[in-house]
């Protein structure tokens, strides 16, 4: 028995029509004889056959008496059918205007499509217009007839008529075997159809604004963005610049009008460009646009006018502003603040996205399209100042232009083309959907839209994979090319201008590769071009992989607040390591090592200096199993080794130096870690105050054990390091020195002027040694805060040292005593001291109102006197207003008051005992936060100095590159280092008022 065949005739199932009522309305149609076979495999291939099949029945109802004309035409015409299948399959909102608009399906017929000036007059048509009298014979001025709702309504259905006639043409080639219409002609025609309708909304406007009365008025519409371009989008704003003589009220009333037609009948009109923005006249003469962007303008505003093309109006005046503007465009790149500004407008883009769709948005997310056109008007401006043929308009032109004149490769320039329109080829067949204004990818989950978004994007199945499968790949593969934009556009090409090259191969000659990096922030662009050539010339296998890694280094260094020096310190750390192996193949291999490598290195000058010598910690700049390996080192266990490799150390010169090496080394790490935002300001003091008491105590220890090998029996003394100040506080920070007290103890025995001399040379050479001359941060070690300060002796006995306080202590001595803590030394003496002290730190009572006096007579004296001249007291860390001194002094007053009633305040720590002056409700939950808040920012802002800087530094600087630094190193994005500084007033200034309140002035 045989099989019978397969039906010649299609099933539903067969032809992907999921819709349960398919079948009925094929039939309806009378679409289900074999004579159908091929115009049902034509349906079959719309972007959504059910939607197309659905809009089909609703045009036969809607329109009985055509539909038969309907039918043959599919039937019969291939290219008609593809046209109006396509459409119908793609676009909800243009089945609805053919549905609306019974006679509008027959703009389909045609296989030509209209010319600039059909589609113009068919918009002017729509309302009854002319031409102005007077009007000059390239001028685009008219007045219409029809005006107010009617002209709306007319105007809407002329320019949807238009649309639909392009979208036919641009989607056929997804039904039949069409024409495919690419980019380039689709923006332009999009951008001449705006033209034609802004043409015809002004004739609109003319007429309600003036009514019957003379013109007398020139008024030129100048496209910009995309529209300017010809590279529009189906559905986007027009931006655009009125240009009037004279600028009047009647001018701007005709301009105002137009805008409102215009956006009420085809697309949203924004004049947000004009000189001022929105805040901004809407009409100006020619001479007032000059004036403006002469001396006031900004460099996002002369990128602008890149695209800058009269569009409608009075087109003459039109020329004249864009020939007018032309010259200013290609000077703004020698701007002092172009690459801020271009950088910060950039990034200001960028945060807008909402996060849950930066990996779903088509313009803004990263590798997305606004990524291109940057990275492309930004290399425009550089070189077109000197090179005329980078003057186009259009992305896709302009990249044709870089590539022809070397400054970009040939195949990156291609594939980076080719990406670009492939992602606005998505945006388009998005947008006609529902003719909204959207860059938005579906939902991964949304199988059914991805799958449409494929199949209207004419992207067919692979193979096993299908359509949407296919487009998911793709996409990816475009993104991640669009990812690696400014590697290859602005990088490689430097990289490969001092290399050597193939003869007769394309590159950038040594000035147009300086005046690219001058655009990339670079401002010795002379300098930085000599540091590439040295890294490139690198022989043997480093060289090789410096050239492979280089584009990318140079990207993540350009992005620092100093690109100079960031690039300088990479040359220098790659001539320190030399061949060594593991540096750069770890750079190679890790990208989250190399980003952050270059971002510490182009910002800050104190780690760079201390990764020179302890290369090792870049190996921690990875990610382990736990997260990153900067944090997961304790400074505990750096202390241990620290003081285990000093023992070990044969003499007193070689444990110094093993105790700058693991102290360097640890600096690096925490440092590292602080800039790279991975530690708070608390962890990075407590771990700076570790690793200096670690190297006190294994220093005293060493110098112990050294004096004890020159004479006989055991140590006449014991002695403990009593840290003050920050030390004390485990608050250290970068630029700290460390504020100690020594105190010997006579062992049984022992003659006590003998032992407190031994004692005193021991405490002397500690100091000595570490303060020694050398090329690390210092090691100095403070004894200034001693019983009768420089006067007396540096080390005292317990019993002297409590005759002294008993006797003789002033209150700011007492005052100091709060931070008093055992940090190196015998632990036991070092409690019995501390033990000691209690008593005259925290007195039964609280110190005296006399002591209250003097404590702010002395505060007020140091307000007054020691802010060195010339400081700017609102923005001084330590000794300004809010700053760190009056913070700690008026926790330290709180203390003297009230620690004698509450244990909770007997605490060395500056923010532990807010927390605690807060739960003894001694100031209130807002006083205490805003103290803290205050502490915090200002200890934060004088590290990130010391960072940026490399040396200590207690003055935030003006707005200024210095400023973007520390705002960066501090972790605020270089574009609002002036919120920084503005952020670090208001909240000292908060800090300050609590202040006066509580300390009294």
């Amino acid at each position: 028995m045989t099989r019978p065949g397969r039906s010649a005739v299609p099933s539903p199932g067969r032809l992907g029509l999921l819709d349960e009522n398919a079948r009925e309305h094929l039939v309806a149609l009378g679409w289900f004889g074999s004579d159908t076979a091929d115009l049902l495999w034509s349906l079959s291939r719309a972007p959504d056959p059910d939607l197309a099949l659905r809009a089909l029945i609703r045009l036969r109802e809607r329109d009985d008496e055509s539909w038969p004309q309907i039918d043959r035409l599919l039937r019969s015409s291939k290219p008609f059918r593809g046209r109006l299948l396509s459409v119908l399959g793609s676009s909800d909102a243009l089945a609805d205007h053919v549905i609306a608009e019974p006679e509008s399906w027959r703009l389909l017929i045609d296989d030509g499509m209209p010319t600039v000036e059909q589609s113009r007059g068919a918009l002017l048509a729509s309302v009854d217009a002319a031409a102005e009298p007077g009007a000059g014979d390239t001028d685009l001025v008219f007045r219409a007839t029809v005006t107010g709702p009617d002209a709306i309504g007319a105007l809407r259905r002329a320019y949807r008529d238009q649309i639909l006639i392009l979208a036919a043409h641009d989607l056929a080639a997804t039904v039949e075997d069409e024409p495919v219409l690419y980019l380039p002609e689709v923006g332009g025609r999009l951008a001449d159809l705006a033209d034609a309708a802004l043409t015809a909304a002004l004739a609109v406007a003319i007429a309600e604004v003036l009514g019957d009365a003379p013109l007398e008025n020139r008024i030129a519409v100048v496209a910009m963005g995309k529209c300017g371009a010809r590279e529009l989008n189906y559905v986007s704003d027009v931006d655009i610049v009125f240009v009037a003589e004279p600028a009047d009220a009647t001018s701007a009333r005709i301009a105002g009008e137009m805008m409102r037609i215009g956006s009420l009948a085809f697309f949203d009109i924004d004049a947000g460009l004009r000189p001022e923005g929105k805040s901004g006249a809407l009409t100006r003469t020619l001479e007032s646009h000059i004036a403006y962007y002469t001396r006031w303008a900004k460099t996002w505003e002369f990128q602008a006018l890149l695209k800058a093309r009269p569009m409608t109006g009075d087109m003459a005046l039109g020329r004249d502003y864009v020939i007018a503007m032309s010259p200013m465009v290609w000077d703004a790149s020698e701007r002092d603040d172009f690459v801020v500004e271009v950088q910060t407008m950039r990034r200001r883009v960028e945060s807008l996205v909402p996060v849950e769709h930066k990996a779903r948005n088509l313009k803004l997310g990263r590798g997305g399209l606004r990524d291109v056109e940057f990275a492309v008007q930004l290399l425009q401006m550089v070189h077109g100042r000197v090179d005329a043929s980078l003057r186009v308009q259009a992305t896709v032109d302009a990249l044709d232009a870089l590539t022809a004149g070397g400054y970009i490769g040939r195949d990156d320039g291609a594939n980076f083309a080719a990406s670009y329109q492939f992602l606005r080829l998505l945006e388009h067949r998005l947008q006609l959907q529902r003719l909204q204004r959207t860059h938005l990818l579906p939902d991964p989950d949304d199988e059914a839209a991805v799958r449409w978004l494929a199949r209207a994007a004419h992207i067919r199945p692979q193979g096993d994979r299908g359509a949407a499968q296919v487009l998911d790949r793709e996409l990816r593969s475009q993104l991640a090319r669009v990812r690696q934009l400014h590697e290859k556009l602005f990088y490689r090409p430097l990289l490969e201008s001092v290399a050597r090259q193939e003869k007769g191969l394309l590159r950038l000659t040594d000035d147009s590769a300086m005046r690219q990096l001058a655009a990339l922030g670079y401002a010795m662009p002379d300098r930085a071009l000599a540091h590439i050539r040295a890294l490139a010339s690198t022989p043997g296998r480093s060289g090789a992989i410096q050239s492979l890694i280089l584009p990318g280094l140079l990207e993540h260094i350009s992005d620092a607040p100093d690109p100079d020096a960031g690039l300088l310190n990479y040359r220098k750390l790659s001539e320190q390591m030399g061949t060594t192996d593991w540096y750069l193949r770890l750079l190679r291999d890790d990208g989250v090592v190399a980003e952050s490598l270059m971002r510490v290195l182009g910002t800050s000058e104190f780690i760079a200096d201390l990764l020179m010598r302890s290369p090792d910690v870049i190996a921690l700049y990875s990610t382990g199993a736990t997260g990153p390996k900067l944090t997961e080192v304790d400074s505990a266990d750096v202390a241990k080794g620290l003081r285990a490799s000093m023992r070990r150390a044969k003499d007193l010169t070689k444990a110094i130096a093993v105790a700058r090496s693991h102290r360097r080394a640890e600096l690096a790490r925490i440092a590292s870690a602080d800039i790279l935002g991975l530690m708070s300001v608390q962890q990075v003091c407590r771990a700076l105050s570790t690793v200096w008491a670690a190297v006190l105590d294994a220093a005293l220890d060493k110098v112990v054990e050294e004096s004890l090998r020159t004479r006989d029996g055991d140590a006449p003394a014991r002695i403990a390091v009593i840290g003050m100040g920050r030390l004390g506080g485990s608050e250290l920070g970068y630029g700290s020195d460390a504020d100690v007290l020594f105190v010997c103890d006579p062992v049984d025995g022992a003659d006590e002027s003998e032992a407190v001399k031994w004692a005193q040379t021991v405490a002397e050479q500690v100091r000595s040694m570490l303060g020694s001359p050398s090329a690390d941060p210092p090691l100095e070690v403070d004894v200034g805060l001693r019983p009768e300060g420089r006067n007396g002796p540096v080390v005292r006995t317990l019993a002297s040292y409590k005759a002294y306080y008993d006797q003789w202590a002033q209150a700011w001595e007492v005052q100091a005593l709060l931070r008093a803590h055992a940090v190196a030394g015998d632990a036991e003496l070092g409690l019995d001291f501390l033990h000691m002290v209690d008593e005259i730190r925290y007195p039964a009572g609280g110190v005296s109102p006399d002591a209250v006096r003097e404590i702010r007579r002395i505060k007020a004296r140091v307000d007054s006197e020691r802010l060195p001249r010339g400081a700017d007291p609102a923005t001084h860390t330590k000794l300004g207003r809010g700053g760190l001194a009056d913070i700690e002094w008026t926790v330290q007053l709180t203390q003297l008051r009230y620690a004698h009633e509450y244990p909770s305040l007997h605490n060395t720590s500056t923010l532990e005992t807010l927390e605690a002056i807060e739960a003894e409700k001694i100031l209130s939950t807002d006083e205490v936060e805003m103290l803290t808040d205050a502490w915090i920012t200002a200890t934060h802002a004088r590290n990130a100095l010391v960072l940026v800087r490399g040396k200590p530094v207690d003055q935030l600087p003006g707005p200024g590159r210095q400023l973007r630094a520390v705002a960066y190193a501090a972790g605020w994005p270089q574009e609002e280092a002036t919120e920084f500084l503005e952020h670090y007033m208001r909240v000292t200034r908060r800090a300050k008022a609590v202040v006066t309140e509580v300390f009294g002035g």
